[in-house]
């Protein structure tokens, strides 16, 4: 039977080689889906787009009942939208209006430490 230190040596190794495998098909797959963004013609608005949508829920409401139309969603239906200025500015020019998930870039900055207020517009 193995000691933990032999275990542990091997779980060490295997996660290494699962990294070394998740690093080359990680490149792998963005040149697929680049490909394949490029033969039909799809953008970075496209999936957006689609993530949105998937992400709307029905939760709630009736069979047969409508619920009620907020303005902004009437500004939507009507091809008008409201825009809100941005409140946060990133090292490349990103901006983010505060509303939301808090955008990528924002996230992986406060990840290395910096405060989100460090990237405020000030009026």
């Amino acid at each position: 039977m193995s000691n933990l230190i032999d275990i542990q040596s091997q779980i060490e190794k295997l996660q290494k080689q699962a990294s070394d495998i998740r690093t080359r098909e990680f490149d792998k797959t963005v040149q697929d889906i680049v490909a394949k963004m490029q033969a039909f013609g799809i953008t970075l608005k496209d999936i957006q787009t689609a993530g949105s949508r998937n992400a709307k829920s029905t939760k709630g409401r009736g069979k047969g009942k409508t619920a009620a139309k907020a303005p902004a969603a009437k500004l939507r239906k009507s091809g008008a939208s409201a825009t809100v200025a941005p409140k946060y500015r990133g090292p490349n020019g990103e901006v983010w209006s505060g509303r939301g998930l808090t955008p990528k870039w924002l996230a992986a900055l406060i990840a290395q430490g910096k405060q989100k207020e460090q990237f405020a517009i000030q009026p």
